[in-house]
């Protein structure tokens, strides 16, 4: 991901947007630049290599000044990290453009502008924009005009901001599949892809809508026109200060307050990573459709919550991407044999990118041969784990300060099943599948919200568990990993004993501890195992087990005797796994909140394992 900062202003801009940089530095850091329009009405350009404050100690020799800039700090897509594939990119010094997102037309678009005598001095997308823009704009005479134009052509995800030497004090911008946010400042203007980047200057935001085109001018002026051209008003809101991650604001404890986030942080991981119909592969990273083409075998490697993660996705990645998975926990990979069957790639999976064991097996995994890469998924941009990786997608779950992970595993899910649809793409897999899946992706957060609603019936639901000592977690297919979180979840905060098994095994042993006095927990999601699992919640009530189930509200499981039922809505079958996840979350946490144990906290346990 990639941050955006702008401004026109009645003062020199340089210190606006480098600050909003600083701000956005969570959503890149390969490099970062800045452009503004001087008073001699030229384009003046500092771009540098690394993080923001690389580029703050260049500004401090060679500082710009002018009331009209745009600014960009970079996570590599298109060619690798490097000055001159830094933001923002110009075209005959009298354009430039910062870009987030991913144009997935621009080798046509490129060879159509080389044949039209435009050069190109770096390997990103993002040129051929600059390109273009300033082809029409030389056609038109005017910049909004050019701008709407060539957005039209574009096909992918964008969030765009230029500005022209032949109008000053103008910067015009658009959305389409990564956010923009409209600063209105007093007689000034701002646009940034997070409202947290303008706080400095502005409290009062407009959210750009899918397709909007927007204009600042001096003064603080503001248009917006919709996709069509069609000049719009949208509200204006005052952003509510919060103490963001490093306060519980209204919530009793920080676990609470990161499963209540899921909603956004799962449209955050979703955000410029969706085409029309398939996910963009360069989210990946310029060498991810090369490398995955190559790719015979997945091994995943993982620890605690992320290894669970690695289980669901091994069904994702052999049903849809038609490719044989191997899901390791970490510790254990690196002190056996392993044997790595030629064309394997090497995945792992980690919130803080560095977890010692992760890493460990990551650096022993790229001294073998026969891999051919390696790919993290992970929270932490600049981390051990992204750097030592051939290609990262970062998973854009925020700070989590709870022990127990809540958000980190569910964005994690999200990024395995993009890489599933991406690794798919690439192998060949229907459109009409792919494009079916990727409009589930799309409702994903608003049912993930939904489901954030049941929260009362569920804690109400949890007292039954405050008395007991064990409990019995079970799943089939694809949610036995997600009975195994449930059941973690449950040991690590509220300290009951707690297993999970497949239910098709019920019969080969655990059956043996099933009484009244051993909750039975179970998701029951309408999919094709959803018979056999109801065979074996009747050999739980058979044995005289108490029965935990949160259905699917279409499988007409209802409360009985012995059963309590939660209804969940309806969700496409691949993605119920990570829908499932948050009712055990919340059973987990109220259980602990009766239990009276430190939630946030938990005894022996710590956020990050950087040891071994």
């Amino acid at each position: 991901m990639c941050g955006i900062v702008a401004a026109v202003a009645q003062r020199n801009v340089q210190n606006i947007l480098l600050e909003g940089l600083k701000r956005l530095e969570y959503r890149g850091y390969d490099s970062a630049g800045m452009a503004v329009r001087d008073a001699s009405g030229r384009l003046q350009r500092q771009r540098a290599l690394g993080k923001v404050a690389a580029l703050g100690e260049r500004l401090e020799s060679q500082p710009l000044a002018g009331t009209s800039g745009i600014a960009h700090t970079r996570w590599a897509t298109h060619g690798r990290p490097s000055e001159a594939n830094a933001h923002p990119h110009q075209s005959r010094e009298r354009l430039a453009v910062v870009h987030n997102g991913i144009i997935e037309n621009h080798e046509a678009l490129r060879r159509e502008l080389s044949g039209q005598g435009y050069g190109f001095e770096s390997e990103t997308d993002t040129e051929v924009i600059a390109h273009l823009l300033e082809r029409e704009s030389a056609a038109q005479g005017d910049l909004l005009t050019a701008f709407r134009q060539i957005v039209a052509g574009l096909d992918g995800a964008y969030a765009l901001a230029v500005m022209s030497v032949d109008e000053p004090d103008v910067v015009v911008g658009a959305r389409k599949g990564s956010p923009l946010v409209v600063g209105v400042g007093i007689d000034e203007a701002f646009l940034a892809s997070d409202p947290l980047a303008l706080l400095q200057v502005t409290d009062r935001f407009i959210y750009l809508m899918e397709g909007d085109v927007v204009r600042l001018t001096a003064g603080g002026k503001i248009e917006i026109f919709t996709a069509s051209g069609e000049p719009v008003e949208r509200e204006v809101l005052t952003y509510e200060h919060g103490d963001g991650a490093a306060s519980k604001g209204d919530y009793r404890h920080y676990m609470l307050k990161e499963i209540h986030e899921q909603p956004a942080v799962i449209a955050a991981a979703l955000e410029g990573r969706l085409g029309e119909r398939s996910v963009l592969v360069e989210s990946f990273g310029p060498e991810a459709e090369e490398l995955f083409g190559r790719v015979r075998q997945i091994h995943i490697v993982a620890c605690g919550t992320s290894y669970h993660a690695g289980m669901v996705a091994r069904y994702w990645l052999e049903r849809y991407a038609g490719v044989p998975v191997q899901v390791e926990v970490a510790s254990e990979y690196r002190y056996r044999r392993v044997v790595a069957p030629e064309g394997t790639l090497f995945v792992t999976l980690s919130q803080s990118g560095e977890t010692a064991d992760t890493l460990a097996a990551l650096r022993f995994a790229m001294q073998q041969d026969n891999y051919l890469g390696s790919l993290a998924i992970c929270n932490v941009p600049g981390s051990s784990l992204v750097r030592e990786s051939n290609l990262t997608l970062m998973t854009q779950a925020g700070p989590e300060i709870g022990v127990a992970s809540t958000k980190a595993f569910t964005t994690q899910l999200t990024a395995l099943m993009l890489f599933t649809l991406a690794l798919g793409r690439v192998r060949g897999m229907a459109d009409d599948e792919q494009a079916e899946l990727v409009e589930a992706l799309r409702r994903l957060p608003a049912q993930t919200a939904e489901v954030l609603g049941l929260d009362a019936a569920i804690e109400d639901l949890s007292t039954a568990f405050a008395e007991k000592h064990h409990a019995l977690f079970l799943g089939r297919g694809a949610h036995f990993p997600i009975a195994l979180e449930g059941a973690l979840k449950l040991k690590e905060i509220s300290y009951i004993h707690a297993e999970a098994y497949p239910a098709g095994e019920l019969k080969h042993g655990p059956l043996a501890l099933v009484d009244s006095e051993m909750p039975v927990v179970s998701v029951a999601p309408n999919d094709e195992l959803l018979d056999k699992l109801k065979s074996n919640l009747q050999e739980v009530r058979a044995r005289g087990g108490e029965l935990y189930v949160f259905a699917d509200e279409n499988v007409g499981l209802e409360p009985a005797e012995g059963i309590r039922v939660l209804h969940l809505p309806h969700i496409h079958e691949a993605l119920a796994p990570i829908l499932y996840t948050l009712p055990l979350q919340l059973l987990s946490y109220h259980v602990a909140v009766l239990k009276g144990t430190d939630v946030d906290q938990p005894r022996n346990l710590a956020k990050s394992v950087t040891v071994e």
